[in-house]
C-alpha cells in the first residue's frame, strides 16, 4: 500500500499515551483515511448544482466528469449534502 503525506492534527485527552502508542494510532487513522478517500466516496457526499440548466446533478457518473475537469464551468457549485 502507498502511504501518502499528509499533515494531521490529532488532539489526545490522555497525556499518559507513549510514542509507540500515538505512532500506531497515526498509522491506523492514516489507513482508515487512505480507504475511504476515494472518488467515489467523494461523489456520494456530494452534488452539483447546475444554475445554468437548473439541475441539480447527483449521479456518480456526472460529478467525476466534472470534478475532473481543470476548471469548473461558470455556475457550478459542488456542495456537500451534509
Amino acid at each position: 500500500m502507498k502511504t501518502c503525506n499528509r499533515d494531521l492534527l490529532v488532539l489526545v485527552k490522555d497525556e499518559h499515551m507513549n510514542e509507540k502508542s500515538m505512532e500506531r494510532e497515526l498509522e491506523q487513522l492514516n489507513d482508515l483515511l487512505f480507504h475511504f478517500e476515494t472518488i467515489e466516496t467523494f461523489c456520494t457526499a456530494h452534488e452539483i448544482f447546475d444554475i445554468n440548466r437548473h439541475k441539480t446533478l447527483q449521479r456518480l457518473t456526472s460529478i467525476q466528469r466534472i470534478v475532473r475537469q481543470k476548471e469548473l464551468k461558470p455556475f457550478f457549485f459542488i456542495c456537500n449534502k451534509n
